[in-house]
């Protein structure tokens, strides 16, 4: 048999198997070639685009990732981390004439029934003007933060058009605490009044927005001031109150406070009722708290050399003014004595020796010619006389009269004054400690050094009395001065302060409290001078908040005032 023909004796079936077998293994071949491909496509997309964005700087949809993931507002909290102000899903609820269809009625029982029902689940909202609302057919809101249990309440009423839309919502976890600090924010419109509006822009910012603000205030501080304070407010009747705790070394606010204050969580478009800020943007003729100011200018200056040199401490006649004290205390006084006993008229004197220059110098190296320094938009400007060169200006001037400036003004130079001599601005950021101002220079530090002897000293002997709470060595000034009106001041509406510092020893912290139109009550032994309620809350705050701020009461240590005690009891 030839080649051929063993070669034609092979069945075809096989043949044909083999070439199917070949095409088949050529397919999967290639199929696996195309996948290689296309993962080497993806791969190199990738490795591209990682270039573009690396290199080239390109951005990735914020609005895809960041917007999604970050809340719509950034979070403000005090300096230790406690959250005061967040972003967080809410509901609402909406009123849709539409939804049971066109031609049916809005409501399957009557506007007024709807509305008792509301009111039943939602005390605050009023019947009528629900009712009213309902009627007209139109809209909108009727409530824009409902609780999840208040909304499966409504759900209960079976009325279609009552909805609620899931928003986000700005929420104030202390409530009314720290109001006039964070503000609020208005839908649509942003941040008002408080940090809410200065930070507004920060807080907005996807780049800036995931990790917190955090402000100077300690919550704690600011939950013991408000209370103290609103303690003594409505003890002695009076209309308002302000208060701050300053670090004096920093210029970090611990806490500020204005009454009556407002809540920020129900405040909307329309704003608050007691929005006004008593703190930073009220001015004041702030009385004989000035006088320490004073007194430090002096021996600055020169004019107090020798604390036990007796100043005439009779009526001054300038003129057809006279300035008198208001208890005499003889016909002659020291400095110490002066203080002790808040006399006019030897502050006045020594006002008088210092001269105008040298005191407006002062006052404006302390930052009372201006605005508070301070990120609040709320800021009140200070009200100078027309000419504080004239002599019975510049007395006055010298015991807290005819200048009239904020609380905030006078913590800020109470610090400089106790803290070597230094002045720094006011501020409501956390600071780190090398980003705390080098301020600058008003005092020398051994005018400082004895103006914390004095302050100790009205403490123990004078006005101050009432402040000093066992432990904490606390040294400061009241005073009290007659609200101006027009043609001259009234006599039943006065402003009582009293600034202080503590520890003496070493100052940490200075606390201003002032009450705005104080009564005399049994509370105030029928008194409406600072020393009986200004005072008080101040000794009473001290001991609550120095354990909080790192100062224990330590009854072993003291200012030295061995030499002002001997003064003071007479001797020369």
């Amino acid at each position: 048999m030839t080649a051929y023909a063993a070669q034609a004796a092979v069945p075809l079936g096989r043949v044909q198997l083999v070439h199917l077998r070949y095409q088949s293994l050529l397919t999967a071949r290639w199929r696996v070639l195309w996948i290689a491909i296309i993962f080497a496509a993806v791969a190199a997309a990738a490795v591209l685009r990682i270039a573009v964005l690396g290199f080239v700087g390109g951005t990735p949809d914020r609005g895809s990732l960041a917007e999604q993931l970050l809340p719509p507002r950034g979070e403000i909290t005090d300096r230790n981390g406690a959250p005061l102000a967040r972003a967080f899903p809410a509901y609402a609820m909406w009123f849709d004439p539409e939804a049971m269809g066109d031609d049916g009625a809005p409501l399957v029982r009557s506007p007024q029934e709807v509305a008792a029902r509301l009111n039943a689940i939602f005390p605050d909202m009023e019947v009528e003007k629900t009712a009213r609302r309902l009627a007209s057919g139109r809209a909108g809101y009727l409530r824009r933060r409902v609780l999840p249990e208040e909304a499966n309440q409504v759900f209960e009423l079976g009325e279609i058009a009552l909805q609620f839309p899931r928003e986000n919502d700005r929420h104030y976890p202390q409530g009314s605490l720290a109001a006039h600090i964070l503000g609020y924010v208005v839908e649509g419109e942003g941040g008002r009044l408080g940090m809410e509006q200065v930070l507004d822009q920060q807080l907005r910012d996807p780049d800036l927005r995931a990790e917190p603000v955090a402000l100077s205030i300690d919550v704690r501080v600011q939950g013991a001031l408000e209370e103290e304070l609103r303690r003594g407010m409505l003890a002695t009747d009076a209309i308002g109150a302000a208060g701050i705790v300053l670090d004096v070394d920093t210029g970090e606010v611990m806490a500020l406070a204005s009454l009556p204050e407002f809540d920020p969580n129900i405040v909307g478009a329309q704003g608050a009722p007691n929005e006004f800020n008593r703190a930073t943007n009220a001015v004041y003729e702030l009385g004989s708290t000035f006088k320490p100011l004073t007194v430090a200018a002096a021996i600055d200056a020169g004019v107090v050399r020798n604390l036990s040199q007796r100043w005439d401490a009779r009526t001054v006649e300038v003129g057809t003014r006279k300035i008198r004290d208001l208890k005499p205390k003889g016909d002659t006084l020291n400095v110490p004595q002066a203080l002790i006993y808040s006399s006019n008229t030897v502050t006045a004197r020594v006002t008088d020796q210092l001269g105008s220059d040298k005191l407006q110098q002062m006052l404006i190296d302390l930052g009372m010619d201006k605005r508070p320094f301070i990120e609040l938009p709320a800021r009140g400007k200070p009200l100078w006389p027309e000419n504080p060169g004239n002599r019975h200006t510049n007395m006055v001037i010298g015991y807290g009269h005819s200048l009239s400036v904020t609380p905030l003004h006078l913590a800020n130079a109470y610090a400089a004054m106790v803290n070597g001599g230094i002045w720094r601005p006011a501020t409501l950021r956390k600071l780190a400690p090398e980003d705390v101002p080098r301020g600058r220079r008003v005092f020398k530090a051994s005018t400082s050094a004895r103006m914390r002897q004095l302050l100790r000293m009205i403490s123990l002997y004078g006005t101050g009395r009432s402040a000093d709470a066992p432990g904490f060595r606390v040294g400061g000034k009241t005073g009290s001065a007659e609200k101006p009106r027009r043609g001259g001041y009234a006599k039943n509406a006065l402003i009582s302060s009293f600034a202080a510092a503590f520890p003496m020893d070493r100052p940490r912290y200075v606390v201003v409290a002032m009450l705005d139109e104080p009564r005399g009550t049994i509370a105030s032994s029928f008194q409406r001078t600072a020393a009986f309620n200004a005072a008080p809350v101040v000794g009473r705050l001290v001991p609550r908040i120095g354990p909080m701020l790192g100062v224990r009461p330590d009854n072993r240590r003291d200012v030295d005032i061995s030499d002002l005690r001997y003064l003071v009891e007479g001797g020369k």
